[in-house]
C-alpha cells in the first residue's frame, strides 16, 4: 500500500464529505477509494470514519489522523520543493479565524488584498469569539486578543488594544462624567455580555485591582450593538478600543476613566509550529502581519 497516496485519498474524502464525492474529485473508481480507506484503517488498527449512504462521519481517531495527515503531506510537498530548488507560486487552501468585530474591521480587508495578490490561494475566514484549537480544527492561523494560554503555539505580536469605557457627548451633557470607577453606581450602563462580566467591571487603581458592580439598563451579546446603544445616548458601555474606534474618530463617543484601565491586551497572530512552514502560510503571515500592525498603531 502506498501510504502517502492513501493519506491523500483519506483527506479528499474528509474534505468532500463522502466516498463518492472524493472518487469524482480524484477521477478514481469508487471501489478503489473505498479499498484505500479500508487498507489505511487496517494498517492503523483503528476505524477512521463511519460510513453512511450519503456521507461519512469521522471517529475520534479519524479527526486526529486527519490533522496529522494533512500536516505530513504539506511538509512532504514543501520538502520536495526545497530539495529540488523549485519554489512554486504559493497555492492551496488556508483556514484562518479571528474575533468577529476585529475580523470584520481589520482582518477581512487584509485578506481581500492578499487573495488579489495570490490568485492560486483560497481562504476560509471564520469569525467567532471562541478560542478554537488550531490542531483539532485544522486552522492554519488564528488572530487572538489576550495573553497566550498555549505556549506551544508560534505567535507574531501585532500590537495592543485597551478595554475602555465610552459615553456619547449627548449622555455626558446630561450626566457628569465619572471621575473614579466608584462613580459608575450613579450612571446608566450598557453591558456587553462577552468575555467580561455583565454585572461588574474591573479597573486598576495603582497596583490595586477594583471590581465595580454596575446596574446595566441594557445587556447585549455583541459589541457592535453595545457601541450603537452608547452612541444613542442611553448610557456608558465598555468595549475593546478597536470596537469603538470609528465612533470616537467621528466624535460620537468619548472615552472616560482612562487612567483606571486595566493593562492593554496583546493582539497576536498564532500558528502551529512546523519544521517546514507551508509556503502558502508563510506568504499569508508575511503579507498580513505588517498590515495588521499598521492598523493597530
Amino acid at each position: 500500500m502506498d501510504r502517502i497516496d492513501a493519506m491523500r485519498v483519506f483527506i479528499k474524502v474528509v474534505e468532500t464529505g463522502s466516498l463518492s464525492a472524493a472518487a469524482r474529485a480524484l477521477h478514481s473508481p469508487l471501489p478503489t477509494v473505498s479499498r484505500k480507506i479500508s487498507d489505511l484503517e487496517k494498517l492503523l488498527g483503528a476505524a477512521l470514519m463511519m460510513r453512511t449512504n450519503r456521507n461519512v462521519a469521522l471517529t475520534d481517531a479519524g479527526r486526529h489522523y486527519f490533522s496529522a495527515a494533512r500536516d505530513i503531506l504539506e511538509r512532504v510537498e514543501e520538502a520536495e520543493r526545497q530539495a529540488s530548488g523549485e519554489y512554486l507560486t504559493p497555492k492551496g487552501d488556508l483556514n484562518v479565524t479571528a474575533p468577529i468585530v476585529f475580523g470584520r474591521l481589520h482582518v477581512l480587508p487584509v485578506i481581500i488584498d492578499f487573495l488579489k495578490a495570490f490568485p492560486e490561494i483560497n481562504l476560509r475566514l471564520g469569525l467567532n469569539d471562541r478560542n478554537n484549537n488550531l490542531a483539532e480544527d485544522n486552522i492554519d492561523a488564528a488572530l487572538r486578543i489576550g495573553e497566550l494560554a498555549d505556549s506551544s503555539l508560534m505567535a507574531l505580536r501585532l500590537g495592543l488594544v485597551r478595554n475602555t469605557v465610552y459615553a456619547s457627548p449627548e449622555y455626558l451633557n446630561k450626566h457628569p462624567a465619572p471621575i473614579r470607577p466608584g462613580d459608575l453606581n450613579a450612571h446608566q450602563c450598557i453591558a456587553f455580555e462577552g468575555v467580561q462580566s455583565s454585572n461588574a467591571w474591573m479597573f486598576r487603581d495603582g497596583k490595586k485591582t477594583l471590581t465595580i458592580a454596575i446596574n446595566p439598563r441594557l445587556k447585549l451579546n455583541t459589541a457592535e450593538a453595545a457601541v450603537d446603544a452608547a452612541v444613542s445616548g442611553l448610557g456608558l458601555t465598555r468595549v475593546m478600543s478597536y470596537q469603538a474606534r470609528s465612533m470616537v474618530e467621528q466624535g460620537l463617543l468619548e472615552p472616560v476613566l482612562e487612567q483606571f484601565e486595566l493593562p492593554a491586551s496583546p493582539v497576536q497572530l498564532l500558528y502551529l509550529p512546523n519544521a517546514i512552514l507551508p509556503l502558502k502560510l508563510r506568504a499569508f503571515l508575511d503579507f498580513a502581519a505588517p498590515r495588521l500592525r499598521a492598523a493597530l498603531r
